[in-house]
């Protein structure tokens, strides 16, 4: 089926993300940092923001059990922005060039609500889309198939008729087994590749 709209992923499709980008800058001991990118302040600790948690919640449970950690865990919920380095290299010029054509943007992503706050007002590019899903809003996280079928309502548009765009394989899968068309995303030239191929760009 033609495509008739574009769902991206953010974090590391659209937006690099890297929780050592901001803990590189305020832990100076090699020892430290691996224990703390490890172990206590993890991307699988960090996606309970994602699932819907509050900053509220986690930060004082995780400071409790790491108390030697606070001031790290504090920034991670105060300075989060400084783990997203920029855009990933080319992606934008893909959006702005669906853009012109008049493709229908949306997107689909992973992000605590209060850090998609925080986030959002500093990234223009999201200007361009119609709605944006965020899990922590929601709720509901990829890959679970009921975020996809909340998108689907929301977007206006068939899953059959929808590229979704992702960097994690496991949503990806997930999208196409509730009947999306899907791109797994490793880097711009092969988004482009397969836009163009579709007649998209």
């Amino acid at each position: 089926m033609q495509v008739e709209a574009v769902v991206f992923d953010v974090g590391r499709v659209l937006y690099q993300w890297q929780l050592a980008h901001l803990f590189e800058k305020i832990v100076s001991d090699p020892d430290r940092l691996a224990k703390l990118l490890d172990e206590v302040v993890t991307e699988e600790w960090h996606f309970e923001a994602d699932a819907g948690r509050s900053l509220a919640d986690m930060v004082p449970e995780r400071i409790a059990l790491y108390p030697d950690f606070e001031a790290e865990i504090r920034a991670y919920a105060a300075r989060f922005n400084e783990t997203i380095p920029g855009p990933v290299p080319g992606s934008h010029a893909l959006v702005e060039r669906l853009d012109a054509r008049g493709m229908p943007l949306f997107a689909i992503t992973n992000f605590g609500a209060e850090f998609w706050a925080g986030f959002r007002p500093t990234a223009p590019i999201f200007d361009r889309f119609g709605q944006i899903v965020v899990s922590g809003e929601e709720k509901l996280a990829k890959p679970d198939p009921a975020i996809f079928a909340l998108a689907e309502g929301r977007f206006g548009k068939p899953a059959e008729a929808m590229l979704f765009i992702d960097d994690n394989r496991a949503n990806v899968e997930a999208a196409a087994a509730c009947g999306w068309q899907v791109h797994h995303f490793t880097q711009a030239p092969a988004l482009e590749a397969d836009l163009a191929s579709r007649g998209l760009i």
